[in-house]
């Protein structure tokens, strides 16, 4: 399975990573009183920060008579009626909170130097890994000044590529978006899909890539889990929604795996393995690569799944299970002939690959290749004959060869610490593509011949900046429990460590993810402001293996926000920065860090800038099946335990009256149909309500864009440079020269 543009995780959903795109433990919810002044960890007492210019007089917002009861507990919920995204007083209320916003953010003379700078540094020429089959290589390409990547195939290594799908044409506005795309086996169709306005869900298409020429076959109500190819190109496996009466995928409902023959009208498709027994579990599923089998994954939830398997020979052949303990991780890599080859937690927090036998999968029969270090497996694939692993160390990655036999064939040299992604392809081809990334190096692709561990480069980007002047450097800091957590800052090389320096801080901490650096326009930008940049490697992430995973959730993810508080803490200790020139940045499961962040200490932050996040914990899980698969990491309002949990830290629920919250900028789009953005919107209510000072709390609404993933780069642009002038004005920057 590939990524694309890092938003698929190898065996999991694509909203893994986004959210939702994973030592020791602090009682959740001991913090002191948000606003109370005090620290909680590292020896640092910060003061409110000031408030400035005149208190703002906020568009109206009513509130309503809603208290529900968990577990004995009242629990007011006065902007329920905000749930209700297609009404028009939501709607009205979304308008007139933009009209509101928006010239406030356009006014800051700040803005048009970022969006101007925002537009040159975007404009360079970049490439997705390239995938190889049927001895063609496909691969998504920007020229720099395309809002959209577009598809190309290439014959040979070396040759030029002809385009055989541009979204860019789709749409005027450029909201039509490649989300996916899988060459058949011998090369000579691709599917692909699309996803309209930022949405989720996926229309897969059919081109021959000869010619171009598009096939009349059309896949409707799918998101996430792609598509894999029969062996002889007749026709592809995937997970298919239930369909509402208006036609549209009903995702409240269990997917069903499906097989499509080429040719064939949607309807026709024959199911072929549908979950029966348990209400929550999804499959999907993965042809073997001679074709032998088909993998079923069964997916609910971060932490475990279960595995089944189809014989595909057998034309009478039922699906029987693989891995059935929901005891761990399973993400099926590759096989060779009977022996499948598997990632696994399994007596292995960190990682560890294993291969199994299809006629004999009881765990005695098992076979470790790779067994588990004192590294974290990030991901592993089996490509030209060897298993290659990809570890983070550190927070940065490695990369390791194996033979299927175990022994070790060596590490591959990396251009730096920073961040490489691909290694995909076949078993039996000598070579396969990775890209290399840090915070100042764009995403440079690089070809490695497997079996002689040779890198050359394929394609290496210019960006329009000098970034030599720039320096990262990784610190540890000690969390609120003794948690030793590393922090990665970026710089210019000649920045004083005064106290005095706007500095971004940056977290996601969940699902597994691990942050590792990768370059990002936006963050360039921000160094050239004369900004400092830090991200925070903080628990719930995957950087240290399961273990630092499970660290942070459920009852344990205070652990999670302890961690980001002591990052900040640290930056003022070490002078890096002070309180009032210190913002805060997240998205997704990262908003929820910022809003819980801002909550509990709101006198620590100069800005916060929280983006599509989780914010009302109690009724996540009642906008989609998706988002209640999340409770892995969150856990269930229905639970008790859970719920004392959430109720501590949950943004939305802990906003107080009164108190002086820092300036915030929220930002959503009305189309995520992952984070829905009613979490925003009644987070931006309650604490324009309760704002005890003149900071402003604003909150920006995009139109025809969702969770992130497909939006176009003109709508990125306007995002950040709205985000970065709230930053530059409320954390007092000068003028960029």
């Amino acid at each position: 399975m590939k990524r694309i543009h890092g938003h698929l995780r190898v065996g999991l959903p694509a909203g893994a990573v986004c959210l939702l795109a994973a030592c020791g433990g602090a009682t959740p919810g001991t913090n002191l009183a948000p606003g109370s002044g005090m620290e909680t960890s590292g020896g640092i007492t910060a003061s409110a920060p000031a408030a400035h210019d005149e208190p703002l007089t906020y568009p109206a917002t009513k509130r309503v008579d809603v208290v529900d009861d968990y577990h004995g507990t009242k629990v007011a919920d006065p902007y329920r009626w905000l749930e209700a995204l297609d009404s028009e007083e939501t709607r009205a209320w979304v308008e007139a909170q933009n009209r509101f916003a928006q010239p406030r953010l356009e006014s800051i003379p700040h803005r048009q130097w970022i969006r101007e700078r925002l537009t040159q540094l975007w404009n360079y020429e970049r490439y997705d890994v390239p995938l190889k089959r049927g001895g063609r290589y496909f691969y998504l390409r920007n020229d720099g000044r395309q809002n959209q990547y577009v598809l190309y195939v290439a014959d040979t290594v070396d040759a030029p590529g002809r385009v055989l799908f541009d979204p860019n044409t789709v749409r005027e506005d450029a909201t039509v978006a490649i989300s996916d795309y899988s060459p058949s086996p011998d090369g000579k169709i691709v599917a692909y899909a699309t996803s309209d306005g930022g949405t989720d869900w996926q229309i897969w298409k059919f081109r021959r890539a000869d010619d171009g020429t598009e096939l009349p076959d059309t896949l409707r109500n799918t998101k996430f889990w792609g598509v894999s190819w029969a062996r002889d190109g007749s026709g592809v496996y995937y997970s298919l929604y239930p369909a509402r009466p208006d036609g549209s995928g009903d995702d409240a409902a269990q997917p069903a795996i499906h097989f499509h023959r080429l040719g064939d009208a949607q309807e026709k498709d024959r199911l072929v393995y549908a979950v029966t027994d348990h209400p929550t579990r999804v499959p999907s599923g993965t042809v073997t690569e001679d074709g032998r089998y088909l993998i079923i994954t069964l997916f609910d939830g971060y932490d475990r799944n279960g595995v089944n398997i189809l014989d595909l020979r057998d034309p009478n052949a039922k699906v029987r299970p693989l891995f059935a303990e929901w005891d761990a991780l399973y993400i099926f890599i590759g096989s060779k002939g009977d022996e499948l080859y598997f990632q696994t937690t399994n007596g292995a927090p960190r990682g560890r690959v294993i291969a199994v036998d299809a006629r004999r999968p009881e765990p005695a029969a098992w076979r470790t290749i790779v067994p588990q270090s004192d590294l974290a497996i990030e991901e592993s694939s089996y490509v030209g004959g060897r298993i290659v692993v990809r570890y983070v160390q550190d927070a940065h990655s490695a990369v390791r060869l194996f033979e299927t036999g175990g022994r070790l064939a060596g590490e591959v040299q990396l251009p730096g610490l920073g961040t490489v992604t691909g290694f995909h392809g076949e078993g039996n081809d000598p070579e396969t593509f990775f890209s290399y990334t840090d915070y100042v190096t764009p995403p440079q692709i690089l070809r490695i011949d497997v079996q002689r561990n040779a890198v050359t480069p394929w394609r290496t980007p210019r960006v329009p900046a000098s970034t030599d002047v720039y320096v990262t450097e990784q610190v540890f800091y000690t969390s609120r429990d003794g948690t030793r957590v590393p922090m990665f800052i970026t710089r210019r090389k000649d920045a004083p460590r005064d106290g005095n320096q706007p500095t971004l801080l940056y977290g996601y901490g969940g699902f597994n993810v691990s942050l590792t650096p990768v370059f990002r326009p936006s963050v360039l930008v921000w160094l050239e402001m004369g900004g400092i940049y830090a991200e925070a490697n903080l628990r719930g992430g995957g950087e240290y293996g399961e273990e630092w995973h499970q660290a942070g959730t459920l009852a344990r993810k205070q652990n999670v926000f302890d961690d980001f508080i002591a990052a900040a803490e640290y930056l003022i200790r070490e002078r890096y920065t002070r309180t009032g020139k210190l913002g805060i940045h997240g998205r997704s499961n990262g908003g929820l860090l910022v809003g819980a962040a801002l909550t509990q200490r709101p006198d620590l932050f100069g800005a916060a800038l929280p983006a599509v996040g989780v914010l009302d914990m109690l009724r996540y899980h009642t906008a989609s099946a998706n988002a209640r698969q999340w409770s892995s990491d969150y856990g269930l309002s229905e639970n008790p335990e859970h719920f004392k949990a959430q109720y501590a830290y949950s943004p939305y629920h802990n906003v107080k009256k009164g108190t002086c919250y820092p300036p915030t900028l929220i930002t959503t789009a009305d189309r995520d149909d992952r984070v829905v953005p009613w979490h925003s919107y009644k987070f931006a209510a309650a604490l324009q309500e309760a704002q005890g000072c003149a900071n402003p709390i604003l909150i920006r609404v995009e139109t025809r864009a969702g969770h992130g993933a497909g939006k176009p780069v003109w709508m990125q642009i306007e995002d950040f440079a709205d985000q970065w002038a709230f930053l530059a004005k409320w954390l007092e920057m000068p003028m960029p020269r």
